[in-house]
Order: structure tokens, then C-alpha cells, then sequence
């Protein structure tokens, strides 16, 4: 692999150490600054930087993440250009991707799953209050530290103000934007979506951390956008045979995958808090599950 021609040297007085990452839209490297110590840089990608509307949605997401101050949002440090670089230094986080995770681990205890929804729904509530809805809400846009089990939401990439008007939307009517497993019905048409399209993500992550799979499952990506605009979601308590929840459980996930936005929690905290109170009596009695499936099910969380 060829080596990364930025590593070595410096940016805006940051030294780039080494490419930790690359997304759609920017690579990010581990820096050291004289001040700010070690921290996450992120660089706009060469081919993107004669890009109008990327470099607008770069610059955008920087703003956003100056206008989020939560423990649980990765704090934005500097934003700038240098010598035709657009950048943007974040806190580094400690941890690793939550989908890498997840990947490994799921489904997680109980308690786990209230520790780390409620943090998420905290983070997502301070950009609501912010008047951001942040679009594209998945485990890999969130950085996991399990020792500690503390979450970070690393950027606002495509996020969107509430108060956005046509004229300044950087998405055309008629397209979606967002990782297809984790959005909301409603966003599928590319009209400007709610804070209850954030609100399913989390539902959809919740999901995942009780089940180890997503609510639906399909062969191809045009099976799964019929599926979310058709089909209702497979209830929590199909997922796997070998996982039984509480009803109470499964209620709350459920309604937070409502198809409809009014149908779900009044806000992304509402959601967190009833899955957390759920959560605190999470499996059905000995008498109801039969066979000893309780003892089973607490046999799977054993970490």
C-alpha cells in the first residue's frame, strides 16, 4: 500500500502521525498539536475538493459540530484551509467503532444496552436542541469505549438544520440520504426529515444490540428499500429463536420502528428512558418462557 503522502507532515501546526481512516468525503489521521495535544484531523478528499456541495456539506458539518456541546459528541476543536485543505480537528476519542463492536458482540447485556442507548439518545437530543437532525445515525458513526462504556458520536457529515429552507437543501427531492439499514421510512423520498427519523436509527441500533441482526433482512439493497416502505419490521421477539424478551421490551422497540413518525416516542430521550425502565426486568418469567429459557437467555450475555 502506498503511503499516504500527508503522513509526516503538517497542517495548520498539527503534525499528521499516521491515516487512521477514509470515508466517503474525508480521510482522518491521528495528529499531535503543541496545545491540543493528540487529536483526530480530518481532510476533505482530493478528488472532492473541486466539489462545490461537498466542500459546502464539509465546512456544514464543522458548524454543526460547534453548535453540539454534549459529553457524549465528539468535540470539534478547529476548522479551517490550509494551503487548499479543507480540515477539521475533532477530540480523540478512545475506544473503537461501535460496529466493530457490535460486529463481535452483540447481542449485549441488558444493562449494556440501556448504558449505551441512553448516551446516544442523549447526544442525538443535544443536536436536536441545537436544531440539527443528524440523518445518518448507525453504530459506525458512533466510537465505543467498552471499559468504560462510554459512547462518542463522532460527526454531523450529513446532518441537517430543522429550519433548512429548499434553496439551501444540498439533497435533491426524490433522494435519500443515509446508510439504507438504519433509515427511517419517511426519509427514503429525500424530503427534509424530522428529529423522528433519528429517533428509528436509534431504534434500529437498539435492536441490533438486543438481537446481534436488524429488523429486516434482505439479499439486495433495492429488496430492502421495498421492504422498509411495504413491510412492517420483524418483531423483536422473532429475531431469534433463542432470544425471548419481556413484552414490555419489545412494546418499546417496536414503537420506536414505528413506520409513521407520529406513532413514535415524543423525542429520542423519551424512547431511551422507556427502554431503560423495560430494561430493568428484561426477560419473561421462568413460568411463562418454560424450559428453563430464562436461564438460556441470561447464558448469552455472559461477558
Amino acid at each position: 500500500m502506498a503511503r499516504d503522502p500527508l503522513v509526516g507532515t503538517t497542517v495548520a501546526g498539527y503534525n499528521l502521525l499516521d491515516r487512521v481512516g477514509e470515508g466517503g468525503t474525508a480521510t482522518v489521521y491521528r495528529a499531535e498539536h503543541p496545545q491540543h495535544g493528540t487529536v483526530a484531523l480530518k481532510v476533505l478528499r482530493e478528488k472532492l475538493r473541486a466539489d462545490r456541495t461537498a466542500v459546502t456539506r464539509f465546512v456544514r458539518e464543522a458548524g454543526f459540530g460547534t453548535r453540539v456541546t454534549h459529553p457524549n459528541v465528539i468535540r470539534t476543536i478547529e476548522t479551517g484551509e490550509d494551503r487548499g485543505l479543507p480540515f477539521l480537528v475533532i477530540e480523540w476519542a478512545q475506544g473503537e467503532l461501535l460496529e466493530s463492536y457490535a460486529k463481535r458482540n452483540a447481542p449485549f447485556p441488558p444493562d449494556e444496552v440501556a448504558a449505551v442507548v441512553t448516551q446516544i439518545a442523549g447526544a442525538v437530543f443535544a443536536a436536536h436542541s441545537a436544531g440539527i437532525v443528524h440523518r445518518d445515525l448507525k453504530p459506525d458513526n458512533l466510537m465505543y469505549d467498552h471499559e468504560s462504556r462510554t459512547v462518542k458520536l463522532l460527526d454531523f457529515g450529513i446532518a441537517t438544520a430543522t429550519d433548512v429552507t429548499q434553496d439551501q437543501r444540498l439533497t435533491r427531492a426524490g433522494f435519500f440520504v443515509g446508510t439504507l439499514m438504519y433509515v427511517a421510512p419517511e426519509a427514503l423520498s429525500g424530503e427534509v426529515v424530522s428529529p423522528a427519523a433519528d429517533q428509528y436509527s436509534l431504534a434500529t441500533m437498539a435492536y441490533l444490540f438486543l438481537t446481534g441482526t436488524l429488523p429486516y433482512i434482505a439479499k439486495s439493497p433495492r429488496e430492502m428499500f421495498t421492504q422498509l416502505l411495504s413491510q412492517p419490521p420483524i418483531p423483536l421477539n422473532k429475531a431469534k429463536p433463542e432470544i425471548l424478551y419481556s413484552t414490555a421490551v419489545e412494546e418499546v422497540v417496536m414503537k420506536g420502528l414505528a413506520k409513521a413518525p407520529g406513532d413514535r416516542y415524543a423525542d429520542v430521550c423519551a424512547f431511551a428512558d422507556a427502554l431503560a425502565e423495560a430494561l430493568k426486568d428484561p426477560f419473561p418469567g421462568e413460568s411463562a418462557s418454560g424450559g428453563g429459557l430464562l436461564s438460556r437467555m441470561k447464558g448469552l450475555f455472559g461477558r
